[in-house]
Parts: structure tokens; sequence; C-alpha cells
């Protein structure tokens, strides 16, 4: 499978993002195991996500990653519509905005970039809806504090 379609905010991060995904479908068990392949081993091993149910209707309880098995939490909070939340045993969480398999690739390279600015203030369910607004997001952003989606 080829490496997933990732973008992680450099060091740090102090927004409600670390990064986003864009998967190539929406079966999760087909998916996981590449982002999850993907990410430095120094973070630990990826022992639970957490997905909303909107965006993985059908995801497994479990999924086989190389070495272990991930447990999937789904959960119907709106803060966790668009995004997946990586939990790495006791080295720490990582929360990705997950884009929309069928996203546009222009629109998807923006969202990428957008949600691994270290500046940025907005949630996944917001920068998401900000880009399907068919705007560029630049007033928006540029008003709650980040740099804009370009």
């Amino acid at each position: 499978m080829p490496l997933p379609r990732l973008r992680l905010t450099p060091d740090v991060s102090h927004g409600p993002l670390d990064g986003a995904w864009w998967p190539r479908c929406d079966a999760l068990e087909l998916e996981l195991p590449a982002l999850v392949g993907s990410l430095d081993p120094s973070i630990g091993t990826v022992t639970r996500v957490t997905v909303g149910t909107a965006a993985w209707p059908d995801a497994p309880q479990e999924v086989m990653a190389p070495g272990h098995v991930i447990e999937v939490v789904l959960t119907d909070l709106a803060a966790e519509a668009h995004a997946i939340t990586v939990d790495c045993g006791t080295v720490g969480r990582w929360k990705l905005l997950v884009i929309p398999p069928d996203e546009p690739a222009g629109a998807a390279t923006r969202l990428l970039t957008a949600a691994a600015d270290p500046g940025n203030p907005l949630s996944a369910p917001r920068l998401l809806a900000l880009a399907e607004s068919g705007l560029d997001g630049q007033d928006t952003w540029e008003s709650e504090g980040g740099s804009g989606l370009r």
C-alpha cells in the first residue's frame, strides 16, 4: 500500500490539531495500518484510535497493524466528526484532521498544510467547514489567530 497522505505539526502543537491525514478510501481497516506504519517509531506503539461515526460508520472495533492490534473507539461527539485521535500508550496522543477521501487534491493539500500549521486555532470540523464553504478562509482564520488557508 502506498504511503499515507499525512502532514504533522513540526515539534509540539499548541492548537486543537497535530496535523492532517487524507485517506484514500473510507475503509479504516485498510487505511489505518499504513497511517500507523508511517508514524515515527519514537512516539511509541499506537494502542487505540478514536474516530467519529459520521466519517467511519462501518469501522471495526479492532484493526490489525504490523505486530499488534489497535483498538478502535467510535464517538458521536461533534468535535470528533472529522478527526482521528491516535493514542500511543503513555507516550502521547495526537489529534489529526481527517480529510474526506473524495476531497479534490487542491483543497486537500491546503487542508493538510493548514492543519499542520502550529498556529492553527481551528478544530477539525471548523477547518473542514471553511474549506467546504468554497471560501479561502483567510479572513475567518486570521480573525481567529491563524495565518489563513492558502
